[in-house]
């Protein structure tokens, strides 16, 4: 069998835990200087991972920024922007979102069996619609993943994703970005969801670098599945 990819999980938020606050414009949890070590680890990755919900809300684009770094990667044999991937059971996106539409590499988006029929008539054209069983399950994602040459991916989110792959125990890497406030909103999305992560207090992780990044520090986490 093809070793699994890789998972570096990438996640800011607030001092309280929280990725994003309940007003409509996005809560920036972050600085210039952080975007730009953001980019410089998507390019270093061979695909990036983020939920349905991420894609709703956010309507990211998940490219490479600097141009160097493009053609970097070029140089090396590799598209200039990494492979997008996205999990969803119902397939409620809209084509016209930048995940589909920015960027000119590969999108793949993994779904329950039951529905990649469907799923393929709606986004044929514009990504390729995987089933991962049913429910979806994480496993066979990176397994395929890594049949596609997948080495490394980036999660970038939301919560519900980051929950699964952590309590999955398929995290290698946290790279957790805390900005300088709290939010304090109970009704607002968190970092996790409540429950049950192998890496507990009796499992706790390695602290593998600590960075300040202007006025935002950098914790980066090593979990047992990659010692």
């Amino acid at each position: 069998m093809t070793s699994r990819p890789h998972v570096l999980l990438s996640v800011a938020m607030s001092v309280d835990g929280y990725i994003d606050d309940m007003r409509d414009a996005r809560l920036m949890l972050s600085n210039e200087e952080d975007f730009d070590r953001i980019d410089e680890v998507r390019a270093g990755v061979d695909a990036i991972l983020v939920g349905a919900n991420t894609i709703r809300r956010d309507n990211p684009r998940l490219l490479v920024r600097s141009v160097e770094r493009q053609q970097e990667r070029v140089r090396r044999g590799l598209a200039r922007h990494p492979v997008k991937v996205t999990l969803t059971g119902r397939g409620d996106l809209n084509v016209a979102a930048r995940f589909f539409t920015a960027g000119d590499g590969d999108k793949l988006v993994y779904t329950r069996d039951p529905a990649v029929a469907a799923l393929h008539e709606t986004f044929g054209g514009v990504a390729t619609v995987v089933g991962a069983g049913e429910p979806i399950d994480l496993d066979a994602v990176l397994d395929d993943l890594a049949e596609r040459k997948v080495e490394r991916l980036m999660v970038e989110g939301g919560g519900t994703v980051h929950a699964q792959f952590l309590s999955a125990g398929l995290v290698d890497e946290i790279h957790v970005v805390i900005a300088p406030f709290f939010v304090g909103d109970v009704s607002a999305p968190r970092f996790v969801h409540p429950g049950r992560y192998p890496q507990d207090c009796g499992h706790p992780m390695s602290l593998a670098e600590t960075r300040q990044i202007g006025n935002v520090v950098l914790l980066r986490y090593v979990t047992s599945a990659a010692r």
